[in-house]
Protein backbone atom coordinates (compact mmCIF):
# COMPACT_ATOMS: atom_id res chain seq x y z
CA UNK A 1 0.00 0.00 0.00
CA UNK A 2 2.51 2.34 1.04
CA UNK A 3 4.38 1.87 -2.64
CA UNK A 4 0.93 2.65 -3.67
CA UNK A 5 1.15 5.77 -2.26
CA UNK A 6 4.46 6.78 -3.26
CA UNK A 7 3.73 6.05 -7.02
CA UNK A 8 0.62 8.07 -6.79
CA UNK A 9 2.11 10.81 -4.63
CA UNK A 10 5.21 10.90 -7.60
CA UNK A 11 2.46 11.05 -10.27
CA UNK A 12 0.79 13.74 -9.26
CA UNK A 13 3.52 16.06 -7.34
CA UNK A 14 6.38 15.17 -9.38
CA UNK A 15 6.43 18.21 -11.69
CA UNK A 16 5.62 20.48 -9.00
CA UNK A 17 8.62 18.98 -6.74
CA UNK A 18 11.16 19.80 -9.18
CA UNK A 19 9.75 23.09 -10.40
CA UNK A 20 9.99 23.73 -6.65
CA UNK A 21 13.87 22.61 -6.14
CA UNK A 22 14.69 23.71 -9.99
CA UNK A 23 13.49 27.58 -8.73
CA UNK A 24 15.67 27.57 -5.13
CA UNK A 25 18.67 26.01 -6.33
CA UNK A 26 18.80 26.21 -10.37
CA UNK A 27 20.17 22.87 -10.71
CA UNK A 28 18.18 19.96 -12.76
CA UNK A 29 20.21 17.26 -12.14
CA UNK A 30 20.25 17.77 -8.49
CA UNK A 31 16.67 18.40 -8.44
CA UNK A 32 16.33 15.33 -10.10
CA UNK A 33 18.77 13.48 -7.62
CA UNK A 34 17.14 14.38 -4.50
CA UNK A 35 13.69 13.76 -6.02
CA UNK A 36 14.90 10.30 -6.45
CA UNK A 37 16.18 9.99 -3.08
CA UNK A 38 12.82 11.67 -1.64
CA UNK A 39 11.26 8.91 -3.32
CA UNK A 40 13.59 6.06 -2.09
CA UNK A 41 12.74 7.38 1.65
CA UNK A 42 9.62 7.45 1.44
CA UNK A 43 9.62 3.64 0.46
CA UNK A 44 11.85 2.81 3.40
CA UNK A 45 9.82 5.06 6.13
CA UNK A 46 6.04 5.44 4.97
CA UNK A 47 5.61 1.35 5.43
CA UNK A 48 6.37 1.64 9.27
CA UNK A 49 5.74 5.02 9.87
CA UNK A 50 2.12 5.41 7.88
CA UNK A 51 1.51 7.69 4.67
CA UNK A 52 1.91 11.47 6.28
CA UNK A 53 -0.95 13.96 6.11
CA UNK A 54 0.79 16.22 2.94
CA UNK A 55 2.95 13.44 1.39
CA UNK A 56 3.90 16.18 -1.22
CA UNK A 57 5.00 18.55 1.26
CA UNK A 58 6.42 15.67 3.19
CA UNK A 59 8.97 14.86 -0.09
CA UNK A 60 9.28 18.23 -0.77
CA UNK A 61 10.81 19.01 2.93
CA UNK A 62 12.75 15.85 2.56
CA UNK A 63 14.38 16.14 -0.99
CA UNK A 64 15.27 19.94 0.18
CA UNK A 65 17.41 18.91 3.19
CA UNK A 66 18.53 16.50 0.57
CA UNK A 67 20.11 19.38 -1.55
CA UNK A 68 21.39 21.35 0.96
CA UNK A 69 23.80 18.50 2.57
CA UNK A 70 24.64 17.69 -1.22
CA UNK A 71 25.79 21.06 -1.50
CA UNK A 72 27.51 21.12 1.66
CA UNK A 73 29.51 18.48 1.27
CA UNK A 74 30.38 19.17 -2.44
CA UNK A 75 31.70 22.59 -2.60
CA UNK A 76 32.71 22.14 -6.63
CA UNK A 77 28.97 21.70 -6.98
CA UNK A 78 27.99 24.43 -4.37
CA UNK A 79 30.49 26.91 -5.99
CA UNK A 80 29.24 25.89 -9.72
CA UNK A 81 25.64 26.98 -8.47
CA UNK A 82 26.51 30.19 -7.06
CA UNK A 83 28.31 30.92 -10.49
CA UNK A 84 25.00 29.81 -12.14
CA UNK A 85 22.82 32.24 -9.49
CA UNK A 86 25.04 35.26 -10.30
CA UNK A 87 24.23 34.07 -14.26
CA UNK A 88 20.71 34.76 -13.43
CA UNK A 89 20.72 37.53 -11.50
CA UNK A 90 22.46 39.94 -14.24
CA UNK A 91 20.60 38.43 -16.73
CA UNK A 92 17.09 39.11 -15.00
CA UNK A 93 15.49 41.75 -16.82
CA UNK A 94 14.19 45.15 -15.32
CA UNK A 95 10.74 45.08 -13.65
CA UNK A 96 8.53 45.86 -16.26
CA UNK A 97 3.98 46.31 -16.11
CA UNK A 98 2.26 43.16 -15.74
CA UNK A 99 1.41 41.63 -18.39
CA UNK A 100 -1.66 43.75 -20.57
CA UNK A 101 -5.07 42.31 -19.44
CA UNK A 102 -3.30 39.73 -17.24
CA UNK A 103 -4.15 40.69 -14.19
CA UNK A 104 -1.07 39.38 -12.46
CA UNK A 105 2.33 39.81 -13.59
CA UNK A 106 4.31 37.01 -15.46
CA UNK A 107 6.96 36.90 -12.19
CA UNK A 108 3.29 35.92 -10.10
CA UNK A 109 2.27 32.99 -12.50
CA UNK A 110 0.26 30.90 -10.01
CA UNK A 111 2.26 27.56 -11.20
CA UNK A 112 5.83 27.12 -10.49
CA UNK A 113 5.66 23.93 -13.58
CA UNK A 114 4.46 26.67 -15.78
CA UNK A 115 6.91 29.27 -14.92
CA UNK A 116 9.43 26.62 -15.42
CA UNK A 117 8.12 25.56 -19.18
CA UNK A 118 8.84 29.15 -20.08
CA UNK A 119 12.08 28.98 -18.70
CA UNK A 120 13.26 25.88 -20.30
CA UNK A 121 11.99 27.52 -23.57
CA UNK A 122 15.15 29.11 -23.51
CA UNK A 123 16.08 29.89 -27.43
CA UNK A 124 19.31 28.87 -26.69
CA UNK A 125 18.03 25.00 -27.01
CA UNK A 126 16.85 23.41 -30.17
CA UNK A 127 13.23 23.61 -30.39
CA UNK A 128 12.81 19.87 -29.95
CA UNK A 129 15.56 19.35 -27.31
CA UNK A 130 13.85 21.91 -25.23
CA UNK A 131 10.33 20.61 -25.67
CA UNK A 132 11.73 17.66 -25.20
CA UNK A 133 13.31 18.22 -21.63
CA UNK A 134 10.12 20.17 -20.63
CA UNK A 135 7.99 16.96 -21.15
CA UNK A 136 10.20 14.61 -19.86
CA UNK A 137 11.66 16.65 -16.56
CA UNK A 138 8.86 18.41 -15.65
CA UNK A 139 5.73 17.88 -16.97
CA UNK A 140 6.28 14.26 -15.78
CA UNK A 141 5.97 12.25 -19.23
CA UNK A 142 8.33 8.92 -19.37
CA UNK A 143 10.78 9.20 -22.39
CA UNK A 144 8.74 6.93 -24.46
CA UNK A 145 5.64 8.87 -24.32
CA UNK A 146 7.65 11.88 -25.31
CA UNK A 147 9.16 9.24 -27.99
CA UNK A 148 5.69 8.97 -28.91
CA UNK A 149 4.91 12.79 -29.42
CA UNK A 150 7.86 13.06 -31.72
CA UNK A 151 7.25 10.06 -33.59
CA UNK A 152 10.41 8.69 -32.80
CA UNK A 153 12.56 6.03 -31.21
CA UNK A 154 12.79 6.35 -27.27
CA UNK A 155 16.37 5.92 -27.84
CA UNK A 156 16.76 8.63 -30.14
CA UNK A 157 14.45 10.72 -27.77
CA UNK A 158 16.72 9.72 -24.30
CA UNK A 159 19.50 11.22 -26.23
CA UNK A 160 17.94 14.20 -26.85
CA UNK A 161 16.97 14.87 -23.52
CA UNK A 162 20.72 14.23 -22.21
CA UNK A 163 22.22 16.85 -25.27
CA UNK A 164 19.44 19.14 -23.57
CA UNK A 165 21.11 19.17 -20.30
CA UNK A 166 24.95 19.32 -21.03
CA UNK A 167 23.59 22.44 -23.11
CA UNK A 168 22.35 23.92 -20.01
CA UNK A 169 24.91 22.89 -17.94
CA UNK A 170 27.89 23.69 -20.63
CA UNK A 171 26.28 27.15 -21.80
CA UNK A 172 25.22 28.01 -17.92
CA UNK A 173 21.61 28.90 -19.22
CA UNK A 174 20.29 30.00 -15.55
CA UNK A 175 17.15 28.99 -14.44
CA UNK A 176 15.40 32.20 -14.49
CA UNK A 177 11.53 33.79 -14.97
CA UNK A 178 11.54 35.07 -18.39
CA UNK A 179 10.52 38.80 -18.73
CA UNK A 180 7.08 39.99 -20.59
CA UNK A 181 9.07 40.57 -23.25
CA UNK A 182 10.42 37.42 -24.07
CA UNK A 183 7.10 35.73 -23.58
CA UNK A 184 6.27 35.76 -27.66
CA UNK A 185 9.34 34.13 -28.45
CA UNK A 186 8.96 30.98 -25.81
CA UNK A 187 5.05 30.99 -25.96
CA UNK A 188 5.12 28.78 -29.07
CA UNK A 189 7.55 25.72 -27.13
CA UNK A 190 4.74 25.86 -23.83
CA UNK A 191 1.71 25.85 -25.84
CA UNK A 192 3.19 22.21 -27.46
CA UNK A 193 4.26 21.15 -24.23
CA UNK A 194 0.43 21.40 -22.84
CA UNK A 195 -0.72 20.07 -26.17
CA UNK A 196 1.72 17.10 -25.82
CA UNK A 197 0.27 16.73 -22.34
CA UNK A 198 -2.99 16.44 -23.11
CA UNK A 199 -2.77 13.99 -26.18
CA UNK A 200 -0.92 11.73 -23.85
CA UNK A 201 -4.03 12.21 -21.87
CA UNK A 202 -6.53 11.85 -24.30
CA UNK A 203 -4.75 8.82 -25.83
CA UNK A 204 -2.76 6.82 -23.24
CA UNK A 205 0.79 5.28 -25.29
CA UNK A 206 0.49 2.49 -22.52
CA UNK A 207 -1.09 1.44 -19.66
CA UNK A 208 -4.88 -0.27 -18.88
CA UNK A 209 -6.64 3.31 -19.56
CA UNK A 210 -7.55 4.32 -23.06
CA UNK A 211 -7.61 7.59 -21.49
CA UNK A 212 -5.50 9.35 -18.19
CA UNK A 213 -8.12 12.09 -17.05
CA UNK A 214 -5.87 13.63 -15.01
CA UNK A 215 -3.22 14.49 -17.56
CA UNK A 216 -6.00 15.93 -19.66
CA UNK A 217 -7.61 17.68 -17.20
CA UNK A 218 -4.23 19.42 -15.73
CA UNK A 219 -3.19 20.41 -19.31
CA UNK A 220 -6.43 22.30 -19.57
CA UNK A 221 -5.85 23.85 -15.95
CA UNK A 222 -2.48 24.76 -17.51
CA UNK A 223 -4.47 26.20 -20.98
CA UNK A 224 -6.47 28.43 -18.64
CA UNK A 225 -3.46 29.78 -16.87
CA UNK A 226 -1.91 30.46 -20.25
CA UNK A 227 -5.43 32.30 -21.71
CA UNK A 228 -5.43 34.40 -18.56
CA UNK A 229 -1.82 35.22 -18.97
CA UNK A 230 -1.99 36.20 -22.19
CA UNK A 231 -5.50 37.16 -23.34
CA UNK A 232 -4.19 39.12 -26.23
CA UNK A 233 -2.37 35.93 -27.94
CA UNK A 234 -5.06 33.77 -29.78
CA UNK A 235 -3.20 30.59 -30.32
CA UNK A 236 -3.83 30.44 -26.57
CA UNK A 237 -7.33 31.03 -27.01
CA UNK A 238 -7.12 28.62 -29.44
CA UNK A 239 -4.98 25.74 -27.86
CA UNK A 240 -7.60 26.22 -24.67
CA UNK A 241 -10.67 25.80 -27.42
CA UNK A 242 -8.85 23.08 -28.74
CA UNK A 243 -8.86 20.98 -25.50
CA UNK A 244 -12.16 21.92 -24.69
CA UNK A 245 -13.72 20.34 -27.59
CA UNK A 246 -11.63 17.11 -27.40
CA UNK A 247 -12.13 16.75 -24.01
CA UNK A 248 -16.01 17.20 -24.40
CA UNK A 249 -16.26 13.69 -25.25
CA UNK A 250 -14.61 11.76 -22.67
CA UNK A 251 -17.71 10.36 -21.47
CA UNK A 252 -18.52 8.56 -24.61
CA UNK A 253 -15.33 7.50 -26.03
CA UNK A 254 -14.88 4.38 -24.14
CA UNK A 255 -17.74 1.63 -23.01
CA UNK A 256 -18.40 -0.04 -19.63
CA UNK A 257 -15.50 -2.17 -19.65
CA UNK A 258 -13.31 0.73 -21.10
CA UNK A 259 -13.25 -0.22 -24.65
CA UNK A 260 -12.74 2.47 -27.10
CA UNK A 261 -15.57 4.15 -29.15
CA UNK A 262 -15.27 5.38 -32.17
CA UNK A 263 -16.48 8.71 -33.14
CA UNK A 264 -19.34 7.30 -35.45
CA UNK A 265 -20.90 5.04 -32.45
CA UNK A 266 -20.44 7.59 -29.57
CA UNK A 267 -23.63 8.53 -27.83
CA UNK A 268 -23.49 12.72 -28.37
CA UNK A 269 -25.76 12.55 -25.78
CA UNK A 270 -23.31 12.30 -23.22
CA UNK A 271 -20.66 14.86 -24.73
CA UNK A 272 -20.13 17.84 -22.30
CA UNK A 273 -22.40 20.87 -23.79
CA UNK A 274 -21.57 23.62 -22.03
CA UNK A 275 -17.63 22.25 -22.61
CA UNK A 276 -18.37 22.74 -26.32
CA UNK A 277 -19.99 26.01 -26.28
CA UNK A 278 -17.16 27.48 -24.44
CA UNK A 279 -14.75 25.83 -26.63
CA UNK A 280 -16.95 27.04 -29.75
CA UNK A 281 -16.59 30.70 -28.42
CA UNK A 282 -12.70 30.38 -27.98
CA UNK A 283 -12.73 29.91 -31.62
CA UNK A 284 -14.46 32.77 -32.73
CA UNK A 285 -11.49 34.40 -30.76
CA UNK A 286 -8.81 32.28 -32.22
CA UNK A 287 -9.95 32.80 -35.86
CA UNK A 288 -10.64 36.79 -35.62
CA UNK A 289 -7.90 39.25 -36.12
CA UNK A 290 -5.38 37.76 -38.30
CA UNK A 291 -3.99 34.58 -39.85
CA UNK A 292 -5.19 31.65 -37.92
CA UNK A 293 -2.61 30.05 -35.96
CA UNK A 294 -1.93 25.76 -36.00
CA UNK A 295 -4.14 25.72 -32.66
CA UNK A 296 -7.06 27.40 -34.09
CA UNK A 297 -7.33 25.74 -36.89
CA UNK A 298 -6.98 22.39 -35.18
CA UNK A 299 -10.15 24.16 -32.64
CA UNK A 300 -11.88 24.80 -35.68
CA UNK A 301 -11.85 20.89 -36.63
CA UNK A 302 -12.63 19.27 -33.69
CA UNK A 303 -15.81 22.39 -33.81
CA UNK A 304 -17.47 20.80 -36.40
CA UNK A 305 -17.20 17.67 -35.19
CA UNK A 306 -18.68 18.77 -32.41
CA UNK A 307 -21.38 20.66 -33.53
CA UNK A 308 -22.70 17.98 -36.41
CA UNK A 309 -25.77 15.45 -34.81
CA UNK A 310 -23.79 12.60 -36.01
CA UNK A 311 -20.83 11.49 -38.23
CA UNK A 312 -23.18 11.51 -41.78
CA UNK A 313 -24.21 15.21 -41.00
CA UNK A 314 -20.55 16.13 -40.16
CA UNK A 315 -19.13 19.06 -42.94
CA UNK A 316 -16.38 16.58 -44.03
CA UNK A 317 -15.53 19.31 -47.37
CA UNK A 318 -15.13 21.80 -44.61
CA UNK A 319 -13.29 20.03 -42.45
CA UNK A 320 -10.75 18.41 -45.31
CA UNK A 321 -10.44 22.27 -46.31
CA UNK A 322 -9.02 23.12 -42.78
CA UNK A 323 -6.88 20.33 -43.49
CA UNK A 324 -5.16 22.05 -46.27
CA UNK A 325 -4.89 25.07 -43.84
CA UNK A 326 -2.90 23.28 -41.03
CA UNK A 327 -0.51 20.86 -43.26
CA UNK A 328 0.73 24.63 -44.38
CA UNK A 329 1.03 26.12 -41.21
CA UNK A 330 2.53 22.61 -39.61
CA UNK A 331 3.10 19.86 -42.35
CA UNK A 332 3.48 16.46 -40.67
CA UNK A 333 2.69 12.81 -41.10
CA UNK A 334 0.16 12.91 -38.47
CA UNK A 335 -1.70 15.70 -40.18
CA UNK A 336 -1.64 14.12 -43.33
CA UNK A 337 -3.08 10.98 -41.92
CA UNK A 338 -5.91 13.09 -40.22
CA UNK A 339 -6.49 14.51 -43.88
CA UNK A 340 -6.55 11.54 -45.41
CA UNK A 341 -9.15 9.83 -43.51
CA UNK A 342 -11.43 12.81 -43.75
CA UNK A 343 -10.84 12.71 -47.61
CA UNK A 344 -12.51 9.30 -47.47
CA UNK A 345 -15.43 10.61 -45.20
CA UNK A 346 -16.26 13.26 -48.37
CA UNK A 347 -14.75 10.97 -51.49
CA UNK A 348 -15.23 7.87 -50.71
CA UNK A 349 -12.37 4.75 -49.03
CA UNK A 350 -10.72 4.37 -52.40
CA UNK A 351 -9.54 8.42 -52.13
CA UNK A 352 -8.52 8.36 -48.40
CA UNK A 353 -6.42 4.74 -49.06
CA UNK A 354 -4.50 6.47 -51.84
CA UNK A 355 -3.39 8.99 -49.57
CA UNK A 356 -2.37 6.70 -46.59
CA UNK A 357 -0.66 4.64 -49.64
CA UNK A 358 1.59 7.42 -50.46
CA UNK A 359 2.83 7.96 -47.28
CA UNK A 360 3.76 4.04 -46.85
CA UNK A 361 7.21 5.47 -46.70
CA UNK A 362 7.46 7.87 -44.19
CA UNK A 363 9.53 6.47 -41.44
CA UNK A 364 7.70 8.42 -38.67
CA UNK A 365 4.50 6.42 -39.57
CA UNK A 366 6.23 3.27 -39.09
CA UNK A 367 5.82 3.65 -34.89
CA UNK A 368 2.42 5.40 -35.44
CA UNK A 369 -0.91 2.60 -34.83
CA UNK A 370 -3.36 5.08 -36.18
CA UNK A 371 -2.10 4.83 -39.45
CA UNK A 372 -1.65 1.14 -39.79
CA UNK A 373 -5.47 1.32 -38.16
CA UNK A 374 -6.82 3.84 -40.08
CA UNK A 375 -5.38 1.80 -43.56
CA UNK A 376 -6.92 -1.17 -42.23
CA UNK A 377 -10.32 0.67 -41.73
CA UNK A 378 -10.52 1.60 -45.08
CA UNK A 379 -9.39 -2.21 -46.38
CA UNK A 380 -12.11 -3.49 -44.71
CA UNK A 381 -14.67 -0.98 -46.25
CA UNK A 382 -13.57 -1.83 -49.43
CA UNK A 383 -13.93 -5.46 -48.85
CA UNK A 384 -10.37 -5.99 -49.09
CA UNK A 385 -10.37 -8.33 -45.94
CA UNK A 386 -6.70 -10.17 -45.96
CA UNK A 387 -4.81 -6.77 -46.14
CA UNK A 388 -7.29 -5.10 -43.76
CA UNK A 389 -6.48 -8.33 -41.31
CA UNK A 390 -2.26 -7.46 -42.09
CA UNK A 391 -3.15 -4.13 -41.32
CA UNK A 392 -4.78 -4.55 -38.07
CA UNK A 393 -1.97 -7.25 -37.01
CA UNK A 394 1.06 -4.04 -37.55
CA UNK A 395 -1.40 -1.56 -35.50
CA UNK A 396 -1.71 -4.61 -32.85
CA UNK A 397 2.48 -5.03 -32.37
CA UNK A 398 2.24 -1.32 -32.01
CA UNK A 399 -0.06 -0.67 -29.62
CA UNK A 400 0.28 0.32 -25.85
CA UNK A 401 -3.06 0.34 -23.90
CA UNK A 402 -4.96 -2.56 -23.26
CA UNK A 403 -8.36 -1.23 -24.20
CA UNK A 404 -6.77 -0.52 -27.66
CA UNK A 405 -5.10 -4.50 -28.27
CA UNK A 406 -8.42 -6.00 -27.36
CA UNK A 407 -10.51 -3.49 -29.77
CA UNK A 408 -8.21 -4.27 -32.29
CA UNK A 409 -8.27 -8.35 -31.51
CA UNK A 410 -11.91 -8.15 -31.94
CA UNK A 411 -11.63 -6.47 -35.53
CA UNK A 412 -8.98 -9.47 -36.25
CA UNK A 413 -11.63 -11.61 -34.94
CA UNK A 414 -14.49 -10.27 -37.49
Amino acid sequence: MAAEAVEAVFREERGLLLASLVRRFGDLDLAEEVTSEAIEAALRHWPAEGVPARPGAWLLTTARRRAVDRLRRDQAYAARLAVLAADAERAEPAPGPDVVGSGFGFDELPDERLQLFFTCAHPALAAEDRTALTLRCLAGLTTPEVARAFLVPTATMAQRIVRAKKKIREARIPFRVPGPDELPERLPGVLQVVYSVFTEGYAASSGPRLQRLDLAEEAIRLARILRRLLPAERESAGLLALLLLVHARRDARTGPEGEPVLLEDQDRGRWDRPMIEEGRALVVRALTGGPAGPYGVQAAIAALHDEATDVAATDWPQIVALYDVLRTLTPSPVVEVNRAVAVAMRDGPGAGLALLDALAGEPRLRAYPPYAVARGDLLGRLGRDGEAAAAYREALELTGTEPERAALRRKLGE
